[in-house]
């Protein structure tokens, strides 16, 4: 049982990931499990997973939200995805529940340095925005959603900086398109990979409540930062992406003296 202080972190926590969504677009989430270990205490990896993906998946339903407003998102195609994901999802998440804690950690952070780099390489591309699911594309939908929700429910992440190249390489969507559409995918795994955790009684319902209003408190501050800072998106993300690499290096540190 966690003590007021913890949950008080835990509340700061969300604010901080979700400022960073707001802010740069994607690649918060992953500080989620980091923070409960570290900064929250939670004691268990396991747990923080668990807690972490429900989280994840509230604030990807937040930010759906707001991309539905403005037509960004591929009904079509998203469900599809996230539909073919979800059993993957399932299967990640089992196999995550089994795997040593603290093996775990040192995988998540491995995965954290790959995330850093997606993040800085230039994904700006043309996009089709008349893409519509038939039968050249089902088939690749379908490949990448089963591929990225298992990998997504394996660590507990919402996984957006894998779903969202594989809309495009699936079928040419525009960007704009493939960030909206993802976020279906990401609030599907999240929540597939939370009621897994939770069967196994893997999930601290409090501390996520207390994460998802910071998360979403810090959302709508980072995004109305972003709208002044506009022009200087690539360097913030560059920035992150060097926070994401420390926190990796961080982690690795620990969970490999844990072993």
């Amino acid at each position: 049982m966690l003590d007021t202080i913890q949950y008080l972190l835990g509340a700061g926590s969300g604010v901080l990931v979700g400022f960073v969504l707001g802010l740069v677009g994607g690649g918060g989430s992953i500080l989620a499990v980091p923070l409960m270990v570290y900064l929250v205490g939670v004691p268990s990896p396991h747990v923080a997973i668990g807690t972490s993906a429900l989280a994840v998946a509230a604030n990807a339903l937040t930010g759906l939200l707001n991309h539905v407003r403005h037509g960004n998102v591929k009904w079509r195609c998203s469900l599809v995805y996230a539909a073919a994901g979800i059993a993957g999802a399932f299967a990640g998440s089992t196999a995550g529940k089994a795997f040593d804690g603290q093996k775990l950690l040192f995988l998540f952070a491995i995965v954290m340095v790959v995330v850093g780099v997606l993040m800085l390489r230039n994904r700006r591309r043309e996009g089709d925005p008349s893409v519509v699911l038939g039968r050249e594309n089902a088939p690749k939908l379908v490949g990448y959603g089963a591929g990225t929700g298992l990998f997504s429910g394996f660590f507990g992440i919402g996984g957006g900086f894998l779903i969202v190249p594989g809309l495009v390489a699936a079928t040419g969507m525009p960007m704009i398109n493939a960030i909206g559409s993802s976020l279906v995918a990401v609030t599907a795994f999240g929540l597939t990979t939370a009621a897994n955790y939770a069967f196994s009684g893997l999930v601290d319902w409090a501390l996520a409540g207390v994460f998802i209003v910071g998360g979403v408190a810090g959302g709508f501050l980072g995004a109305r930062l972003a709208k002044h800072l506009s022009g200087t998106q690539g360097r913030l993300t560059t920035v992150f992406a060097g926070l994401i690499f420390v926190v990796a290096a961080y982690m690795l540190w620990k969970s490999a003296a844990a072993l």
